[in-house]
């Protein structure tokens, strides 16, 4: 290695990750040629005011437009207008934007062009419920949906039928105009009918699986929310939907991008990157505790990779919460992970570091990105006072990390590509 600290290399490496899915470098590589029309421009996520931004730097000719982020995610851009409302539950912000996003694109014709910009977080951003459904009710699913464990996918389904503009409603509503999406994607398995709920292309979910979701989570949901999916009515548009044949999908950022980014500058660094997967899903202490196995056997034997080498993974791992802490899903895996590693008495691994981090810079909804841990972060604990099985009894990583000030705060970063997870082996082998 070329730095000999350990955290400083992981943070260059998460760094690396986040320019691989930066929107001014992905979005000007995908922009379809001028229309004979209209330009309009919307679209949604934590990216959306980036991707604008990076649209207008790009673009030769008229443009207009409206798109929504998160609170504290907007870019200045000056023909294109800027949203933010709530992220992860929706809100009333979030509602305006897109009952005017819908207003906006109706009434195009063929020679027109509808730019959206979709990226994570798209979905509750974009939040137009379906009639006789009110944003309340549409609140309280999404609280339960939350801490529910339901994985990403199942979310989306449901979002979708409760929806008037996600599931392929919004490239409906402009047809026939030509709708160009782009994508970057914050989904495992980069499915763009998963991100951002997929509001320009077919859903191939029904309302009865919506409902399926509901009964195995035990979703105790608002009657008029029941009411709407058992009815039925007005599925959302499937493959083969005449509405949506003048569309166009690109990925132009996903997880795996990243991680081969991050992968490459290991390389550079002299450390063996070992990318596990884009799109690991899961329970994340569960996850963590598989992740252990895997550096330690790494770090015993050189497998899959001789020391020093970083086991490199994506994905969106979910937490079912238990207790009351202020938690996070990185945050969640990095504690489970250095309890993994170092709980039993004798038994630690010296020689192990790890990063776990959110690449929109928000892990859950709190102020830092995720978190760093290292061999002897349970004695330091410890030393405080801090019972760390405890506080991951209680989902509190972000307070176990926050005590021993190890916490990575970056801000909004303006992309969003998922979880990013570096675990880094090195020389020093340890007992098990």
């Amino acid at each position: 290695m070329g730095d000999p600290q350990p955290g400083a290399f992981l943070r260059r490496l998460f760094d690396a990750a986040l320019n691989a899915a930066d929107p001014a470098q992905a979005v000007p590589r995908f922009l379809p040629p001028r229309p004979k029309g209209r330009t309009l421009v919307v679209g949604a996520g934590k990216a959306a005011g980036a991707m604008a931004r990076a649209v207008e730097d790009h673009w030769s000719g008229d443009l207009e437009g409206l798109v929504v982020t998160r609170y504290g995610h907007a870019v200045a851009c000056q023909r294109i207008e800027v949203v933010e409302a709530a992220h992860p539950v929706p809100d009333e912000a979030g509602l305006d934007a897109a009952k005017r996003i819908l207003e906006k694109v109706q009434g195009l014709g063929p020679d027109d062009l509808v730019l959206c910009l979709i990226s994570g977080g798209g979905s509750a951003l974009l939040s137009l419920p379906a009639e006789g459904i009110s944003l309340e009710e549409k609140q309280a699913v999404n609280k339960a949906l939350l801490r529910s464990g339901a994985a990403i996918d199942e979310m989306n389904c449901l979002r979708k039928h409760l929806s008037a503009i996600k599931g392929g409603r919004l490239a409906a509503a402009a047809a026939p105009a030509k709708v160009v999406s782009l994508l970057i994607s914050d989904v495992p398995g980069d499915d763009p009918a998963v991100i951002a709920s997929g509001p320009t292309v077919p859903d191939p979910t029904s309302f009865a699986d919506a409902l399926a979701i509901l009964d195995k989570y035990g979703i105790d949901a608002p009657a008029a929310v029941r009411a709407h999916l058992e009815a039925g009515a007005e599925e959302t548009p499937k493959p083969g939907d005449p509405r949506l044949a003048n569309c166009e999908t690109h990925l132009i950022a996903r997880p795996q991008d990243s991680l081969e980014a991050a992968a490459a500058l290991a390389r550079q660094e002299g450390v063996t990157p070992v990318i596990l997967g884009d799109s690991i899903e899961g329970e994340a202490r569960e996850v963590a505790q598989v992740m252990a196995g895997i550096a330690r056997q790494a770090a015993r034997f050189g497998q899959p990779a001789e020391p020093p080498c970083v086991l490199l993974s994506g994905g969106e791992t979910t937490v079912t919460l238990r207790g009351q802490g202020r938690g996070g899903r990185n945050a969640e895996f990095l504690l489970a992970l250095t309890v993994a590693l170092e709980g039993a008495p004798g038994k630690g691994t010296p020689g192990i570091y790890a990063l776990a981090c959110d690449t929109d810079g928000i892990d859950g909804s709190e102020d830092n990105a995720g978190a760093v841990t290292g061999p002897g972060c349970l004695a330091r604990a410890a030393a405080g006072g801090i019972d760390a099985k405890a506080m991951l009894a209680n989902n509190d990583g972000y307070g176990f990390f926050s005590a021993l000030n190890d916490l990575v705060v970056t801000g909004p970063t303006l992309t969003n590509v998922n979880d990013f997870r570096a675990i880094l082996v090195t020389t020093e082998a340890g007992e098990s």
